[in-house]
């Protein structure tokens, strides 16, 4: 069925709304924390129907301990004459220039890019990005889990060597190829996020600020985003209560609705101070801790074992990825009357 789909996609009319380019990245680091380093990063440059154009891999001297070796394979003696990232930014900015960041948890690989220009001084550019795990699911591919293997299998793509940049970066690339035409196939809408450059990185706090997106954007820029980041939380910051009544949990398929509580729980890519005030602005309640009444949790790692996972595993509260809930945010359902 899916080759029928992919078949009709090459025959039909694209759909005028999709990028005209993507650039499928992968990048291997010492950790998951801020502060970490990557390791080595590889691009995969695809043209508008996912067609590979190029390709390029570098390592990257993290100028620190390369944490999980029996990972990734990168001892500190292979790194010790690799480029610094400042020394490769360049090139990695030139396979990014005027596509959309394609990656498997994108959230991950463009927070990692994204610090890593921060502390050249520089930005990445980058306005978009594209989750193939959020792709997989707008998809309804009949995944066991939402691994890359996962992926690979369900199209016959074979991984050579797993948690290799280069190696990944391809089978992803390969198995985004048919993703794309069957999305183009059966008009999905492709699950695009904006992606928030980091500036000012100094004692390890990154400050975020929103990219210009058009004319006389420059000037809101800098004033509704430019405070957000660690160095600038306030101690005790207090919101109004939220005015809608709690509607209850979250569905899957349905949209989100003014007075859901959310929850967060564990690193996310756009500063949390900042997603926290766009779901108050959208009219959901923030909820500190999760409770039976807790709407959602949002949190990038499911698996973690913190006390909100495990408490909304112990309620059946809804737990869904910062991908996801940023698609959700976009079209919050106002609350019910009466």
């Amino acid at each position: 069925m899916l080759e029928d789909q992919t078949t009709a996609a090459s025959a039909a009319t694209w759909p005028a709304a999709y990028p005209t380019g993507y650039a499928v990245v992968d990048v291997e680091t010492t950790g998951l924390a801020r502060d970490d380093r990557i390791v080595s990063a590889a691009v995969y440059r695809v043209d508008a129907r996912g067609e590979v154009e190029d390709h390029w891999y570098t390592l990257v001297n993290p100028q620190r301990d390369p944490g999980p070796v029996w990972i990734h394979g990168l001892t500190s003696e292979l790194l010790a004459d690799a480029p610094l990232f400042k020394d490769i930014a360049a090139e990695f900015a030139a396979r990014l220039a005027d596509r959309v960041l394609v990656a498997h948890n994108a959230v991950f690989d463009w927070s990692m890019i994204a610090r890593e220009y921060a502390r050249a001084e520089l930005t990445a550019p980058v306005r978009q990005r594209l989750c193939t795990i959020a792709l997989s699911k707008e998809l309804r591919l009949p995944l066991p889990n939402h691994k890359l293997e996962s992926l690979a299998a369900h199209f016959g793509v074979e991984q050579r060597q797993a948690h290799n940049a280069l190696d990944d970066a391809r089978v992803l690339a390969e198995a985004f190829r048919p993703s794309l035409k069957a999305a183009a196939s059966g008009g999905v809408r492709l699950p695009l996020l904006e992606c928030l450059p980091l500036t000012e990185w100094s004692d390890g706090a990154p400050r975020i600020v929103r990219q210009p997106t058009g004319p006389g954007s420059a000037s809101s820029a800098g004033s509704s985003y430019s405070s957000y980041g660690p160095a600038s939380w306030r101690p005790s910051r207090k919101r109004p209560a939220c005015p809608y009544p709690n509607p209850g949990r979250y569905e899957t398929g349905k949209p989100l609705q003014q007075g859901m509580r959310v929850a967060f729980s564990g690193d996310t890519s756009v500063e949390r101070e900042l997603l926290e005030d766009r779901a108050v602005e959208a009219g959901l309640h923030i909820a500190t801790s999760v409770s039976r009444l807790t709407s959602l949790l949002v949190t990038n790692d499911p698996d973690s074992g913190t006390s909100k996972t495990v408490k909304a595993r112990s309620f059946g509260t809804p737990v869904i990825d910062e991908a996801a809930f940023g698609q959700l945010l976009q079209d919050v359902a106002p609350a019910a009357q009466g």
